[in-house]
């Protein structure tokens, strides 16, 4: 007779060593291991030789952090070789304690007690007394590739008084989201430049920091054309064809509504519309870029009707929610929520105009360039880069109308570009 007691001891330790197995090869073991060094961690293993002896300044915010999430402030604070005279904010402040849009005073950092002067506020860019004894400045901010978001318009600003100051500009590079291949939208008109539109670069310019620092010093788009003496501290590991998924790197929001490395591609495919504040792009719920929603919309027809454009690497999917705050707060919303499929096939700046054209096609009666408040319309334009846009639109709410203006300078900015690359 078989002992049906003798055969459970065998099978309770079968059963732990395929337990075990699985948490080594499963639990224990990162589902995608590290493969890129960002610029921090390049300085970090050269133990800050090019530092050793200067007095500094750094310009940088949470996302400014080596690969075991050490903040670039704290690791250079605490190097006795270098003296950090001074910091400089960006928009959300250096230690991402400010609200999106939020004026900021200069103030004095509670951690390591140094002066903090803001660059955005009053002030954008730095004056002389601010570089005063400063041997150089340190960039460490990690962008979303995309021209509105105001960190390289203040890496612009501050390459502008470096130059005319001479102090040394350094950047410590960090990846573009989108991989270094995607570029959409018209260059910035003259009239247009603003802070979210400082230079005359596309809305999404395929760059990363480190590389689009050196094409406004080469390209002479600094004011009068000057140079700063400009070094960058190239990433290890990171090609072009590489996504910020892909790097194996920790994302650390850049700003509240940035919370992962997706959002920034979202952020493109919305964000324009976004400006105008009468359909909701998902901002105040918890998916922030990722919907277009409107009391008004039925779900089911604008999800079919911009399923069936076919639209490259993208899908729409129906749905309902009601925002905690800004537009449509605590109103029932209903609309669609987009999907990429193919991020590099996908027209992404150009869907939140897709999604105007369809809106417009089913409720004619919502023109949502003339229910926003009217200095929205400016807003608009400065962060398309151009009037044109709106106006060409507008005079029918078709995307064909636009597309070859939005698409006519991408190639040319491609190939003159490819001179600053850092990596292949």
């Amino acid at each position: 007779m078989i002992n049906n007691n003798a055969l459970r001891i065998p099978l309770r330790a079968v059963y732990f060593l395929l337990l075990v197995c699985l948490q080594v090869l499963f639990l224990q073991k990162p589902i995608l291991a590290q493969k890129v060094d960002t610029g921090i961690d390049v300085l970090q293993k050269t133990n800050y030789a090019i530092l050793k002896g200067k007095k500094i300044g750094i310009i940088t915010n949470p996302t400014g952090v080596n690969k075991d999430l050490e903040s670039t402030i704290d690791l250079l604070h605490s190097c006795n070789e270098i003296e950090v005279k001074v910091l400089f904010s960006p928009e959300h402040g250096i230690r991402g304690d400010h609200a999106a849009g939020e004026k900021v005073a200069s103030y004095t950092d509670k951690k390591t007690g140094i002066l903090v002067y803001s660059l955005y506020g009053k002030q954008q860019k730095p004056n002389a007394k601010m570089l005063k004894g400063l041997d150089a400045i340190i960039y460490d901010i990690q962008d979303i590739g995309v021209r509105s978001y105001t960190y390289i318009s203040s890496m612009g600003l501050l390459m502008e008084a470096c130059a005319e100051n001479d102090v040394e500009f350094i950047v410590l590079d960090r990846p573009n989201p989108f991989g270094g291949n995607k570029i959409e939208g018209c260059l910035v008109e003259p009239k247009q430049i603003s802070f979210v539109s400082q230079f005359p670069i596309p809305y999404v310019y395929g760059l990363t920091c480190g590389e689009l620092a050196k094409y406004l010093n080469e390209e002479g788009l600094l004011k009068e054309s000057k140079k700063c003496k400009l070094q960058v501290i190239a990433m290890d590991g990171w090609n072009r064809s590489m996504t910020f998924r892909e790097t194996g790197l920790a994302w650390v929001p850049t700003s509240p509504h940035i919370p992962n490395s997706m959002s920034a591609i979202y952020y493109a495919a919305s964000g324009i519309l976004g400006e105008l504040y009468t359909i909701s792009i998902g901002v105040g719920y918890t998916q922030p870029f990722e919907l277009f929603g409107a009391e008004w919309i039925d779900a089911d027809d604008l999800a079919e009707n911009l399923n069936d454009l076919d639209i490259p690497g993208v899908l729409f999917r129906p749905v309902h929610y009601k925002p905690y705050y800004s537009v449509g707060k605590d109103i029932m919303l209903h609309g669609v929520q987009l999907h990429f499929t193919a991020i590099q096939k996908a027209p992404v700046s150009l869907i939140q105009f897709y999604v105007m054209q369809e809106c417009h096609k089913l409720y004619p009666d919502k023109n949502p360039f003339e229910m926003c408040e009217a200095s929205r319309l400016s807003m608009f334009d400065k962060v398309c880069g151009s009037k044109e846009i709106r106006m060409r639109f507008t005079e029918d709410f078709l995307v064909n109308d636009i597309e070859e203006l939005w698409s006519s300078q991408t190639e040319s900015f491609k190939e003159k570009s490819k001179k600053h690359y850092l990596y292949k």
